[in-house]
């Protein structure tokens, strides 16, 4: 077994992310969550965002952003059979590592409310609620078209 990699989320690595995506517990794709949508995510984002590879295959994956002010953090997963390895820390590490550099201060994430074990992990890792905050959210009828 090749040891795991810790490396920059290229455009390539879209289809796999998305597959483990889709089967992850606790994470839900939107309408955003397209190939272009991710690859222009990635391009205005770059160099930020991390994925794992272990005998070259994608095990896990985080998207990271940022507006200038503040980062986000988004889909974080790991394939079941890599879970409670430390990849998903080395990944948040990792991402929070280039957002630091980018010279963003603060990081959020957003967790599904019934996501008891995403809740948990990043509870784990030092990260808090923010109980003086609620998230509201509007959303256009249909996806807008460029």
């Amino acid at each position: 077994m090749n040891p795991l990699i810790i490396r920059t989320f290229e455009r390539s690595d879209i289809f796999a992310a998305l597959q483990l995506w889709a089967n992850a517990p606790g994470v839900r794709l939107g309408l955003s969550d397209t190939p272009d949508e991710l690859a222009g995510f990635l391009e205005r984002n770059a160099g930020l965002s991390r994925v794992a590879t272990s005998d070259g295959a994608l095990v896990g994956a985080v998207l990271a952003g940022h507006d200038g002010r503040r980062g986000t953090l988004y889909h974080l997963a790991v394939e079941a059979a890599h879970r409670r390895q430390g990849i998903g820390r080395k990944l948040v590490d990792a991402g929070l590592e280039s957002l630091r550099i980018a010279g963003v201060p603060r990081i959020t994430i957003h967790v599904f409310a019934h996501n008891q074990a995403g809740i948990d992990f990043w509870h784990s890792i030092g990260w808090t609620n923010r109980p003086d905050l609620s998230v509201i959210q509007f959303n256009f009828p249909q996806p807008l078209t460029l």
